[in-house]
């Protein structure tokens, strides 16, 4: 019987009581049981009855069966011999009350209208009784009035869910933004973002990484031409707070002045420029790198000491920043945050006495299907207020450690101030559009107490002459053409209007104005071009914090602010006059833009806009109103290779944050790698890729090293001769042996960052423009030759070099692109023409993909055949060589079928073969960011190369080919011509 019937033989006696449901045996041993055991009652086969006889007769059915059966369906047809009676009316009576009871209940799939005939049925009876006839619609009444009492007592009581509209109140809104906030950090200009922006839970926090729209050229225009902006308040900021030799001293041990200037340079130290270092582990250099940083030194105060330092850092790098400053710092002594009380509704509005109060006042129950309105009680409690900051923190986690001995505070100020980043040559005339110095207060608020910082500002003279010469710099700085006129890292503290007051009613692009250029004298802006801001100009409240929290506390609401604008008499004027509340500190920060090579310089440059926490909003809009365009997470690192410079934390390989994000690469590439089809794959083993989801470093650096060591000109030119296999076989024979012989453990690899060491290596490298027409003056640098290279390479043997590669002809670089030494023929072929496009590399045999078929079609013969190999299907080609590295040769057969179970079809298994000759031409390095570049027109590439195989290539090219290089992306056998430059 199939599964249909039986559903429906289930539903038609689900009601029937088990004595009718048992099948005709047991009926029938039941019936047997009642009549001691006899037998013949039932009618049932005797015990004399033989095993043949037994045989003949037809097997018993149990259950019920559907249908009309010949042979009377299995069952006994004998009659008993006698019956008693009692049992047997006993039994009969039982039948007849569960058939009363199965016509007579009603259960939810029998309805009234059964009773009608199937021309009379309609759909709309079962919503409206008055379509039945008269003499159903009682029934049908009571019918619906018992299934609704059955609904709703099956179901929980509880309140409808709320409305659209009752949502998006701005009370309910804000508790679920605040709820939504407890596991990622919400920038304040989240929302903006996620109605534009595709958005990413990214370091602890939710940002937009790429808009919504189309705007990859218009965003390199705006930071070409205009101005693009971008949130990044997810910096992190440490506060440090000490004696300045003490600071001095404890920060130098994270430095060195090898690699550019420390936190010491006297620019940086007087406050007047923002400067940014690569730092250390105590005392580790030039190894254990933890990140780059930009720090801000307060600027100095008369006959005082004490200094205050600002260290911004990635979010990524804070993790191991943070603990490292407290162990140079010595502090150690977390200051616990003073305990807020918490104010409960009752204690907000007590309401009745204890005593005038019921023991049991009734609570009035929900009304089912009615919407849940406050109560009295409910809207009694204090409003819920809007997350500011981290709202991941926990109230008791200490953001504040002192030292005892040294007297050094360290404070940790991450989300505590909103920071914008403007880039573009116009964003200098975005600011002086959207910012207006802040106007000073009558005499009238100045006598009055007041509460805000600001009034209390305005009563000291000195305060107001310092507003007042910021004002002016200000103002020169309106008459500026392009914002890379200006010295790198320049800063300038301000006091500002509200820039909502200022709003304009329509996006208006903001432009340099002709007018206000004139209206500046030629020297006053030469001098802010040349020597930049005074050092006294460059003080600001912001620094303070219970000036920020002042602001922050005393902030017009949207709310508040469009109540004053609709009593203006003119509508669109700007209020007058203006509230105390709108007063902001603020800090203008200008960042540098290319500062390496001869090409495009300035390119990028821009200000950061410094605020306090909760005014984000209230600064972006304007902004964004002056015809700005806004660059996510994407855009930053589009603007990094623009630029040339390496972005954090994707070209820090050898920084702990860097490694992080490589194993978080390859595990996400691997993973998209895997849910494509087999047949859709690109198989890497055939195109000679053997990590093209991560970038083996370590490796490279060793084989270069090992390579030079042992004299490698002669090892490397033997090896582009020899084929792929016979390569590897001898590297790995080569380092097979070297590991034995050699006992010092092996040494971690560095990037070069010496500017004296990369000065050099950048001039042996005949340093050209981006698509090598001419070349490009250099300092004085010494010839190249095998005794300096090998001087450089004792010093700097496990370091690789950050290099900028630029393709001869089209194509497009792509990530974990291969860098590569030309063979002689193809600089013969370069020289007769060039525009060609490239050498091709051989098509590599994937010796994996038998075994991986065998363990398809028999997983058991799979591991044998793995380890088995002297069998005659092993010897052939498809299985690896000798030089391949197979460990299931070697291993016992468990860990030799595992080895066999994790083989991927198109990729190499670990551990791998000799990365530097694998290919027909060997291997230098890798691309780390590679694309397309819209402002040299070619495709561009920048990565790492190691320096022991760059000097062995430079020392065998010859001088017109020198600094030539192959570029290979992972999914192509062609190679295409590129020129390396280090710039510096």
């Amino acid at each position: 019987m199939s599964a249909a019937k039986v559903k429906m033989r289930e539903k038609k006696m689900r009601n029937q009581p088990a004595s009718v449901q048992y099948s005709t045996s047991t009926l029938n041993e039941d019936r047997n049981a009642q009549n001691g055991g006899d037998t013949s009652v039932t009618g049932g086969p005797s015990d004399g009855q033989t095993s043949a006889e037994r045989q003949k007769k037809p097997p018993h059915r149990s259950g019920w069966v559907r249908g009309h059966h010949k042979d009377g369906g299995g069952y006994a047809k004998d009659m008993p011999k006698y019956i008693t009676a009692g049992l047997f009316a006993r039994a009969r009576s039982a039948e007849v009350k569960a058939m009363l009871k199965a016509v007579t209940k009603t259960t939810g799939s029998s309805h009234v209208f059964g009773a009608l005939p199937k021309h009379m049925r309609r759909r709309a009876m079962s919503h409206n009784t008055k379509r039945l006839p008269r003499r159903l619609r009682d029934v049908a009444n009571r019918m619906r009035e018992k299934s609704l009492q059955a609904g709703s007592k099956k179901k929980k009581e509880q309140a409808k869910n709320k409305s659209r509209k009752a949502r998006r109140r701005h009370g309910n809104l804000l508790l679920e933004f605040n709820r939504r906030q407890r596991k990622n950090i919400w920038l304040e200009t989240h929302i903006w973002h996620a109605k534009r922006f595709h958005m990413v839970k990214k370091w602890g926090y939710c940002l937009g990484d790429r808009p919504t729209y189309k705007c990859y050229r218009p965003c390199y225009r705006a930071m070409s031409s205009h101005c693009l902006l971008q949130d990044l308040s997810y910096y992190c900021c440490i506060e440090l707070q000490g004696e300045e030799d003490k600071l001095l001293a404890a920060l130098s041990q994270m430095t060195s002045k090898q690699a550019g200037p420390t936190f010491a340079a006297a620019l940086c130290l007087s406050g007047c420029r923002q400067g940014s270092v690569t730092v250390y582990r105590a005392g580790q250099f030039p190894s254990q790198p933890l990140g780059p940083v930009t720090f801000l030194w307060r600027p100095r105060t008369q006959d005082s000491t004490h200094r205050q330092l600002w260290i911004w850092a990635h979010p990524t790098l804070k993790p191991d920043l943070l603990p490292e400053l407290q162990a140079v710092c010595q502090c150690c002594e977390a200051v616990l945050p003073p305990v807020v009380p918490v104010v409960t509704p009752a204690e907000a509005n007590p309401i009745l006495e204890p005593e005038s109060r019921p023991e049991n006042p009734p609570e009035a129950k929900p009304i089912p299907g009615t919407k849940r309105k406050r109560s009295s009680k409910d809207a009694g409690g204090p409003p819920a207020k809007k997350i500011l900051g981290d709202g991941t923190r926990l109230p008791t986690t200490p953001v504040t450690w002192k030292s005892s001995s040294t007297g050094i505070v360290i404070n940790d100020l991450t989300m505590e101030m909103v920071r914008y980043r403007l880039i573009g040559p116009q964003s200098h005339s975005v600011l002086a559009e959207t910012l207006e110095a802040a106007t000073a207060c009558d005499e009238v608020d100045k006598s009055q107490t007041s509460t805000l910082w600001w009034p209390q500002h305005c009563k000291d003279e000195s305060n107001m002459s310092l507003h007042q010469q910021q004002s002016d710099v200000f103002h020169i700085l309106k008459g500026i053409y392009s914002t890379g006129e200006l010295p790198s890292g320049t800063v300038l503290g301000l006091t500002v209007d509200d820039p909502r007051l200022t709003l304009p009613t329509k996006k208006v692009k903001a432009l340099p104005s002709v007018k206000q250029a004139q209206e500046v004298e030629e020297e006053k802006r030469e001098e802010l071009m040349l020597g930049g801001v005074p050092a006294h100009c460059c003080q600001s409240f912001l620094w303070e914090q219970s000036v920020r929290d002042n602001v922050t506390d005393n902030k017009i609401s949207e709310q508040e602010l469009n109540r004053m604008r609709s009593e203006v008499l003119v509508p669109g004027s700007r209020l007058s006059p203006t509230p105390l509340q709108g007063r902001v500190p603020i800090l203008l920060v200008h960042q540098p833009g290319k500062q390496v090579g001869h090409e495009m310089n300035s390119w990028g440059a821009g200000f950061d806009l410094l605020l306090p926490k909760g005014w984000g909003m209230a600064f972006w809009v304007p902004l964004v109103y002056r015809g700005v365009r806004i660059g996510g997470l994407n855009m930053s690192l589009k603007h990094s290779q623009n630029k040339a410079a390496p972005h954090f934390p994707h070209d820090y390989p050898d920084c702990p944050a860097g490694v992080r994000l490589q194993e978080e690469q390859e595990a996400e590439l691997l993973d998209k790698f895997k849910r494509h089809p087999p047949a859709k794959r690109t198989n890497y083993i055939k195109h000679g890729c053997l990590a093209p989801f991560c970038c083996p470093w370590q490796q490279l650096a060793e084989e270069w090293e090992l390579i030079m060591r042992d004299g490698g000109e002669e090892r490397k030119e033997d090896s582009q001769i020899q084929t792929t296999t016979q390569t590897d076989s001898v590297m790995e024979e080569k380092m097979t042996s070297q590991d034995i012989t050699v006992t010092r453990p092996p040494s971690r690899f560095t990037i070069l960052r010496d500017r004296k060491s990369l000065r050099l290596l950048s001039g042996w490298c005949r340093p050209t423009t981006s698509k090598g027409q001419r070349p490009v003056r250099v300092g004085e640098v010494p010839p190249l030759s095998r005794s300096a290279a090998m001087s450089f390479l004792a010093a700097h043997g496990m370091s690789l070099v950050w290099v900028r590669l630029s393709l001869f002809s089209k194509g497009k670089p792509a990530f974990h692109a291969m860098l590569c030494v030309p063979t002689a023929e193809d600089l013969k072929l370069l020289g007769k023409k060039q525009g060609n496009g490239g050498p091709q590399e051989p098509l590599h045999r994937d010796h994996f993909k038998s075994r991986i078929k065998c363990r398809k079609k028999d997983p058991k013969k799979a591991a044998t055949s793995s380890v088995s190999s002297t069998k005659p299907e092993c010897k052939g080609s498809d299985f690896p060589s000798a030089s391949d590295p197979d460990p299931t040769t070697s291993e016992d057969p468990q860990s030799s079928s595992q080895a066999s179970s994790d083989l991927i079809l198109g990729l190499w298994p670990d551990p791998l073969p000799s990365v530097t000759s694998h290919c027909s031409r060997v291997t230098l390095g890798w691309a780390t960011q590679g694309d397309f570049s819209l402002s040299s027109g070619c495709g561009e590439a920048l990565g790492f190369v190691s320096v022991a195989g760059l000097l062995s290539t430079l020392l065998n090219q010859p001088l017109e080919h020198r600094g030539k290089l192959l570029l290979r992306n992972p999914n192509s056998l062609h190679y295409r011509f590129a020129k390396i430059n280090i710039e510096v």
